[in-house]
């Protein structure tokens, strides 16, 4: 007498829950990556705000030096 065949159906849900398995650790391994983008982001955007900041700054000397020098028109 053969054995009897495992049920087909526990078969693909055992397959079912491999895969999603699976599925599960990668969608972990994108957070971690989403939140590494995340952070450079951030740093990229802090970085530019100093860029910013003391663009300003220099702007600000050299209008101070224009009006100094006389090399700009005062408004009537």
């Amino acid at each position: 007498m053969m054995s009897e065949p495992e049920n087909l159906v526990l078969v693909y849900l055992r397959r079912i829950d491999e895969k999603v398995d699976r599925i599960a650790e990668d969608v972990r391994d994108l957070k971690v990556r989403m939140t590494d983008v995340e952070e450079g982001l951030a740093k990229t955007n802090v970085a530019i705000a100093g860029i910013n900041r003391r663009l300003d700054r220099v702007e600000d000397r050299l209008d101070r030096i224009e009006r100094r020098l006389d090399l700009v028109e005062q408004p009537h």
